[in-house]
């Protein structure tokens, strides 16, 4: 992702990359499951990226290439998304509801629970699937590691299933509706379940080390070595992969895959602000509470745009930019960073020759 010259981020451009959660696009029907029982009532959003979806009529909020995508799941009580592996990281930021995530190609291996402002990165190349626990529709916000990531890996019995309810899949991850009568299957070469060899490939790591891959939110601790860190204002590593130039150690996730970003947790209290600063890697935002006014430099003069709970916005390469809580209550909100080294950021107050090289 290049920068662009700070000038031409103008009020209607930054909203063109501002994803409100009242306007999030679902698809019903990106995934071979969509008609297993069970699993009718799950909506798949792509909110940056291609995503993982199976489905042409999946839509896309925002297409450029930011070397991670963003997708997004909502489901009621009782629905269940079915056992898959990745081949790239898939991260689990609880916005609502409470989750059960269920381990092994017939959820053999175990289960965790998570929710509300919890986080979970379950490893690449083993089968996770996961369900609504509790009433009501809950959301979970999924970053997902590189600019493709692939197609999922669906368990042996997924198929079955699928096929009982006149569902195909072709190779490349392309759904084909048996029912439809628009098909020719001698024409499409299908994907198959994975082979008892591929299976062994796929083994679940023991729940001790999955445990790893949690963090609640009352664990998440505020870094004080954080250039962000200031009155009222507290940053937490999440998913820091390695140690970074911006004075984070890794951890509490780190994982034995890779990531390609980091996920933090930004807290300011009402009435706390983070004044201009430039950064040398995009960075996505999600309000998982409170509200907050982003501003940044454009040319001259400086805009502003508020996000409330539930939204997402993404941040180019090199524009300065503020954070103010000017709400009663706490803004907590989930960044994720590019790369697994992000670097310091470059304040306003810096050289000129610091803010050049930010916008670079």
């Amino acid at each position: 992702m290049s920068a662009i010259n700070p000038s031409a981020w103008t009020l209607e451009a930054m909203r063109e990359r501002l994803v409100r959660y009242a306007d999030l696009q679902a698809c019903r029907t990106a995934f071979i499951d969509t008609r297993t029982p069970g699993s009718t009532e799950k909506e798949n959003f792509t909110i940056i990226g291609p995503g993982v979806s199976e489905s042409p009529d999946q839509h896309v909020h925002i297409r450029e290439k930011h070397g991670f995508n963003i997708g997004g799941a909502r489901q009621p009580f009782g629905c269940v998304n079915s056992q898959h592996s990745h081949d790239t990281a898939e991260v689990f930021v609880v916005h609502t509801g409470h989750w059960r995530l269920h381990f092994g190609p017939n959820k053999e291996d175990g289960s965790l629970d998570i929710g509300p402002g919890d986080v979970a990165s379950v490893p690449i190349h083993m089968f996770r699937g996961f369900s609504k626990l509790d009433q009501g529709k809950g959301f979970l916000w999924m970053p997902l590691g590189q600019d493709d990531p692939g197609k999922v890996t669906w368990a042996p019995a997924v198929f079955k299933a699928a096929e009982d309810h006149g569902l195909k899949l072709a190779k490349g991850g392309k759904l084909i509706d048996t029912t439809s009568g628009n098909y020719e299957l001698k024409e499409v070469e299908l994907e198959t379940p994975p082979s008892e060899a591929a299976l062994e490939q796929l083994k679940t790591p023991s729940l001790e080390q999955l445990e790893r891959c949690v963090v609640r939110a009352e664990q998440m601790v505020a870094n004080p070595q954080s250039p962000l860190a200031g009155e009222g204002v507290e940053e937490a590593g999440v998913i820091v992969p390695q140690e970074t130039p911006d004075h984070f150690p890794a951890g509490p996730i780190a994982g034995w895959w890779p990531h390609d970003f980091n996920l933090r947790r930004l807290t300011l209290q009402t009435g706390a602000y983070v004044p201009l600063h430039a950064r040398k890697e995009v960075e996505v935002l999600f309000v998982q509470s409170g509200t907050v006014e982003v501003g940044w430099k454009n040319g001259d003069g400086e805009e502003s745009l508020l996000m409330g709970a539930g939204d997402t916005l993404s941040m180019p390469v090199g524009v300065q930019h503020s954070f103010r809580n000017t709400s009663s209550a706490p803004a907590v909100l989930f960044v994720v960073r590019g790369t697994e080294q992000p670097q310091m950021p470059v304040f306003a107050s810096a050289p000129i020759e610091e803010l050049a090289g930010a916008s670079a």
